[in-house]
């Protein structure tokens, strides 16, 4: 089954939304949708000239994280053979599907509506990476899961023990990194982005909201104005790869 899109989806809670969708605007210089879903909480970040692979969604319960949404040709072909793979369902709607992951992380089948065009790079930064957090028990089913759910992707080992990356074909925006945790505790998932200067976005990024939270080997940890972490990768914001 052919992935044809690929969305990254920003999961905060539903109070203060707004706060959450200026400063994400901001920093992939994009525009709000008008909001969609029973409670006003879906919006899309509509780049100007291309098409948009980043949304936000308020969610009722806890601090929220992100999720991945997979847009497809055919939905019921790809929940089965999600399914197959591992997975669980979640939920069932009209023409869409919530998916869980042998671990527990939620992620979506939509159908495709023609998006082709990625957006650009944003002031030499790109978000472009959905990190799933993976407890120790669950982290071989769950790198073997997402090997066997996108086979048209590549599935390799990433920089450290801890890292596995699944890279989509050329063209698709958002790229998926596991990390084993340290510790026994449920899946989470946050966002990547890949900086050419992790100082400098780390600095714009602080000019508009965000809080630094610590350095680690290849990235800085941040928290965004609802409280939300995420990650300033020093990756190319071309590629998505490490620098030579």
């Amino acid at each position: 089954m052919s992935i044809r899109w690929t969305y990254a989806f920003i999961d905060r809670p539903a109070q203060g939304l707004g706060r959450v969708q200026e400063f994400w605007t901001a920093v992939t210089d994009t525009r709000l949708s008008e909001p969609r879903g029973e409670r006003g909480e879906f919006a899309t970040l509509v780049p100007d000239g291309t098409d948009a692979c980043v949304k936000v969604q308020g969610v009722a319960d806890g601090t929220g994280g992100a999720h991945l949404d997979f847009a497809v040709a055919d939905v019921p072909e790809f929940v089965t053979s999600a399914v197959g793979c591992g997975a669980s369902m979640a939920a069932e709607h009209e023409g869409w599907a919530v998916l869980r992951s042998p671990a527990g992380q939620l992620f979506c089948a939509v159908p495709w509506h023609g998006e082709s065009v990625r957006p650009p790079v944003v002031q030499d930064s790109r978000l472009d990476q959905v990190c799933v957090d993976v407890p120790p028990s669950a982290y071989d089913a769950e790198v073997a899961f997402w090997g066997a759910l996108l086979p048209d992707w590549q599935s390799l080992p990433g920089s450290l023990p801890e890292f596995h990356v699944v890279k989509p074909p050329p063209g698709l925006p958002i790229r998926i990194l596991l990390q084993r945790l340290g510790e026994e505790r449920p899946v989470s998932a946050h966002l990547d982005l890949a900086c050419a200067d992790i100082g400098a976005t780390c600095t714009e990024h602080q000019r508009l909201g965000a809080e630094l939270v610590a350095h680690g080997r290849h990235w800085t940890v941040m928290r965004d104005p609802a409280g939300g972490t995420y990650c300033l990768t020093g990756r190319d914001p071309e590629t998505g790869g490490l620098p030579a």
